[in-house]
């Protein structure tokens, strides 16, 4: 269980920091960070990371498979945990 806490907590991190690396990306005009890795990053533990980056870096909040893709993986993962903790 202690394993699943600092794997939740790096990989939100990570997924914040990325969110905030691409920003930084598409402001200056270089090579971006492709969508899908940064829907996977959430899929895969970093929903909050992900949420977290669309609301301080305010980046990618047009995107509507991040507008409300990132919360419904938010919400598929709570439903998940509330299962598996039953």
């Amino acid at each position: 269980m202690i394993f699943l806490q600092y794997y939740l907590v790096l990989i939100n991190v990570i997924t914040f920091m990325v969110f905030g690396i691409d920003k930084f990306k598409a402001k200056k005009g270089k090579w971006r960070i492709p969508e899908s890795t940064l829907l996977l990053l959430a899929i895969v533990g970093g929903s909050v990371g992900a949420w977290s980056g669309l609301k301080v870096w305010h980046h990618k909040t047009q995107h509507k498979k991040f507008k409300y893709g990132i919360p419904l993986i938010i919400i598929i993962q709570i439903g998940l945990c509330l299962y598996l903790i039953k």
